[in-house]
């Protein structure tokens, strides 16, 4: 479903040849009204705050599906979910959180059914088969962990900046918020950061069924 052809770029770097594959980030043929998306945003966050994910710093994320009729499957560490990283010298993977089971969050979540991200969902539904869907927030001048995800993962970005990017392996690309839908190989180890003065804000799905090459 890739729209986006230009992948590979070379760079004559001190005349050694340098290739930048940007085949982990796959711009979609989908595209949506990203006032429209700014304008529910703003309404959800009237009255929902983001979850902390259990205490993680400068990290939020606001559940848009649920396990049908299982309010509590949306919080604490489910709002995050099991991920591998390296986090010291040794190099040695260890895993962080606990399992979801993806495929079970079914249902979009009733209190936000009067936004445009239920229209939103119900595209990108008949598309993909989506695990959970949720709207993550990082926080500026902050980065994720180096780590790798189960699955795939949907990006529509909200809100953005040019200091906010996305590394998977050595590869570092900005997604601008115009309303395009990415999907990222996050089965690689890859990271996102903030480098701005404002909110990052993304709409993101766990993608059950996209295979990258």
């Amino acid at each position: 479903m890739s729209t986006d052809n230009k992948n590979i770029v070379n760079l004559d770097l001190k005349k050694e040849e340098k290739i930048l594959d940007f085949s982990d980030f796959q711009k979609q043929n989908i595209k949506f009204d990203i006032d429209k998306l700014r304008e529910s945003y703003n309404q959800i966050i009237q009255t929902k705050k983001f979850d902390d994910g259990g205490g993680i710093a400068h990290f939020g994320a606001i559940s848009l599906t649920q396990i049908p009729g299982d309010p509590d499957s949306v919080k604490g560490s489910k709002a995050r979910g099991v991920y591998w990283t390296k986090p010291d010298k040794s190099g040695k993977e260890v895993s962080r959180d606990v399992s979801i089971d993806e495929s079970a969050y079914s249902e979009f979540i009733p209190d936000y059914e009067n936004t445009y991200f239920k229209e939103v969902f119900d595209v990108l539904s008949s598309k993909y088969k989506l695990g959970r869907v949720r709207i993550l927030l990082k926080e500026p001048r902050s980065t994720l962990s180096w780590h790798r995800d189960p699955e795939p993962r949907l990006h529509i970005p909200l809100i953005s900046n040019p200091g906010c990017l996305m590394v998977i392996d050595n590869v570092a690309k900005h997604m601008p918020a115009d309303g395009s839908v990415w999907v990222t190989n996050n089965t690689k180890y890859h990271n996102a950061f903030n480098g701005g003065e404002e909110n990052r804000v993304h709409l993101v799905a766990c993608v059950l069924d996209y295979k990258f090459n």
